[in-house]
């Protein structure tokens, strides 16, 4: 069986140390801008303009509807009363 020597010198290398150094981070601004840029011209190029400024008001008016609304109000109330009495049985 092997003793430990007592008359060794302590250790006394240094602890090896990583630094690791990272570089290009503006990289990830400059592309964001360059984003930003891009959106904001395919807005106002789709736009067609200034769309604050240029607004255009859309009318829709439907004759001949009568009491539809209403009518199609109450159809739905009734399926939704019918489902619900199938479902619980009342």
């Amino acid at each position: 069986m092997a003793t430990p020597e007592h008359n060794q010198a302590p250790n006394t290398q240094a602890p090896n140390t990583t630094i690791n150094k990272t570089s290009g981070t503006g990289t990830g601004i400059v592309i964001g801008v360059l984003v930003v840029i891009v959106v904001l011209f395919g807005f106002f190029f789709f736009a067609n303009g200034d769309p604050v400024t240029d607004s255009s008001d859309v009318n829709v008016t439907v004759e001949g509807a009568g009491n539809a609304a209403e009518n199609a109000a109450e159809g739905a109330a009734e399926a939704v009363e019918g489902a619900a009495e199938s479902a619980t049985g009342n």
